[in-house]
């Protein structure tokens, strides 16, 4: 059994659950959000708890028992409180600036600077003199992989360590031609 799927889900005050069939909508205070149930996966609402069960003990379902109640689970905390991801810009001249509602300009040292669109239901800040980027939504996938695809733009120099990070990523810089010789 999945020490992880058998828990159950505490809805809070203010957020709506609905099961039609096999999709699961939560509707809360940031927003509304829903996911497809994969099937072997049954979801229930009972005493203010989301039950996920399944319904085989086939290896496939057993590995998504788990995940689709990882998955709930956050879906509720998306709805009620967000989440945010930071992003660390370094670099001399490196920069961000918001375009807008959905566009971020970057300033990375190529020849141009590069427009990013931000997907919908995910909102940025740009703080400190455009070095530092935090990424806000209600869907934790979402803003995963948009962080991501934004990092992907200047991954950091193993060198130098310019670019784009996470916020407290450690890098491990090389030594570079000096500390060969030494």
């Amino acid at each position: 059994m999945s020490r992880i799927g058998i828990k159950p889900i505490k809805i809070p005050s203010g957020v709506k659950v609905e099961l039609n069939n096999g999709i699961v909508e939560i509707s809360g205070s940031r927003g509304k959000i829903s996911k497809t149930i994969p099937i072997g996966i049954n979801t229930e609402i009972e005493d203010g708890m989301i039950k996920v069960k399944r319904t085989s003990d086939d290896k496939s379902v057993k590995a998504l028992h788990g995940l689709t109640r990882s998955h709930l689970a956050n879906m509720v905390n998306g709805v009620t409180d967000g989440f945010s991801i930071t992003l660390e810009i370094v670099g001399v001249g490196y920069k961000a600036e918001i375009l807008g509602k959905n566009k971020i300009n970057f300033s990375l040292g190529y020849s141009k600077p590069v427009e990013f669109v931000l997907p919908e239901g995910i909102s940025a800040e740009v703080e400190e003199k455009g070095t530092r980027l935090t990424i806000r939504g209600i869907d934790k996938d979402n803003i995963g992989q948009t962080a991501a695809r934004i990092r992907k733009l200047r991954e950091p120099d193993s060198y130098k360590g310019k670019g784009i990070r996470y916020s407290g990523e450690k890098l491990k810089l090389k030594p570079g031609k000096a500390g060969a010789k030494a």
